[in-house]
């Protein structure tokens, strides 16, 4: 309405309009959960439940996670679930288990997002459980202003069940439920975590965890980042979401949040990569080594890295050399695991089929059923593979020296990776040594990466298609 539309109502017009106004913003306020549009990654979080039973939302504070971690929660309390949801639906009424590490955060995380100030019971209905749909709530003794339970009007006609928890009273106080969601706000204890996936075994149900990883490469954190040989990794997945994914901070305010915190604690506050201190393989900031892409220029040397890999991911990377100032760049990435040699071939021939292709000792190894060996079946699918697998100028191989490589030059300036290399930058944030060893999970781009390094002396200049062609008729 224009200044001049206002000036000519009467006073009982404007009244009438403050009255509308109000009771719109009233009725917004009491039903946050029709206004829930989530960022990508919160999006990515409820996409995914769809498919796994654990899910971790992984991310620095104040981003998001616990705000999608409250929605998600009373779309299944209520059944109300929004056009655009993509992730499981619950048909009925459900119990929901949901706490922090105490009471006290429990009411002053969880609760004040689901029902609203927690101290003030006149704004009970303004979270993310409809006001309306706030059937009775019962009060815990003992914690000001905290809940024990609610029970929420589902759209189906029964009700469900809300029940409060915290993890400081131990995992005796999980266990007398039966569920059908459990929601962590926080990274719980070992025993917590594991008490919670008991009560959703009967239901079928699914575990959602939202917290910042503060304390490092804990138990419940390796279980999604580091499972091993764990066949339940199949059932359990990570969103990690940095402070480049929160689109409410400004460039300005992101990079004025990132400077507050202590060096220490960066990386794990605003990109929610979990604190490995002295562990960190390559202890230098991600911001140092990473580079907007840009064209190659032609007269700079490239090269591919393979690292084998079928329960845990085939990695590819292809990489340039600029010799004049000795700087390596990895420059695109290829992650996939669980197929075969015809299907990775055929991702990575488009790089180029004059790229010559490092590989692992393990290239060495004959498969079971063909016999042959996995370099020669690459080679066989168009790759350019070289003839002998990766080792420095003197013969050797070692680990160590080609890590110690790596970190030697992201100190001096001479190792970059493009900001669109994704899958590197996972890797390179959890990338960890434990009891003096190097943790041989969830490296295989970062692997790739050191056998292109250790063979950057047979890099070639990007040939011309047509000189390529020609070439390959000369040698036939």
């Amino acid at each position: 309405m224009t200044p001049s539309m206002l000036a000519s109502l009467s006073s009982s017009e404007k009244l009438e309009l403050v009255q509308l106004l109000e009771e719109r913003q009233r009725r917004k306020k009491q039903n946050l959960l029709a206004s829930y549009k989530p960022y990508g990654k919160q999006r990515e979080f409820h996409e995914a439940g769809k498919g796994y039973r654990e899910r971790l939302f992984m991310a620095g504070n104040q981003l998001g996670k616990t705000l999608a971690g409250a929605a998600e929660a009373g779309m299944h309390l209520t059944g109300k679930y929004p056009d655009w949801w993509d992730g499981r639906r619950f048909d009925g009424p459900i119990i929901m288990a949901a706490g922090s590490e105490s009471y006290e955060l429990t009411r002053d995380g969880v609760q004040r997002l689901l029902i609203g100030p927690p101290m003030n019971e006149e704004d009970w209905g303004c979270g993310y459980i409809p006001k309306a749909d706030i059937v009775a709530t019962t009060r815990r003794s003992g914690v000001s202003g905290a809940l024990d339970s609610v029970t929420v009007r589902h759209v189906s006609g029964g009700v469900s069940t809300l029940l409060f928890k915290a993890y400081d009273q131990g995992r005796g106080k999980w266990q007398a439920n039966t569920v059908n969601y459990v929601w962590f706000d926080e990274e719980p204890p070992e025993d917590v975590y594991f008490e919670g996936i008991t009560r959703t075994n009967a239901t079928r149900g699914s575990i959602a965890v939202t917290f910042t990883p503060l304390k490092g490469m804990s138990t419940v954190v390796a279980r999604f980042l580091m499972p091993g040989e764990d066949p339940g990794a199949a059932y359990r997945t990570v969103t990690t979401m940095t402070i480049d994914d929160a689109e409410h901070y400004t460039p300005e305010q992101r990079k004025q949040i990132i400077d507050s915190y202590p060096a220490h604690e960066r990386e794990a506050r605003t990109k929610g990569v979990p604190s490995l201190g002295s562990g960190r393989i390559f202890p230098v900031s991600e911001e140092s080594i990473r580079v907007d892409p840009f064209d190659i220029p032609k007269h700079w040397v490239q090269i591919g890295g393979l690292d084998f890999g079928w329960d845990h991911p085939f990695g590819a990377v292809g990489c340039a050399w600029d010799r004049d100032a000795d700087v390596f760049y990895v420059t695109k990435v290829y992650r996939e695991r669980e197929a075969t040699p015809i299907i990775h071939a055929a991702a990575l021939k488009p790089w180029g089929a004059w790229l010559p292709w490092s590989w692992p000792h393990d290239g060495l190894q004959h498969d079971k059923g063909s016999g042959e060996q996995l370099a020669q079946q690459y080679k066989a699918q168009g790759l350019s593979m070289l003839p002998e697998r990766a080792t420095f100028d003197d013969g050797t191989n070692g680990v160590e020296a080609g890590l110690s490589d790596m970190l030697q030059r992201m100190q001096t300036g001479r190792f970059k990776v493009f900001s669109t290399c994704g899958e590197w930058f996972e890797e390179f944030r959890l990338y960890h040594r434990k009891d003096g060893k190097v943790v041989k999970e969830r490296d295989d781009v970062i692997s790739a990466s050191r056998y292109a390094l250790m063979m950057k002396r047979f890099a070639k200049v990007k040939a011309d298609a047509a000189a390529w062609k020609f070439s390959e008729r000369k040698v036939i």
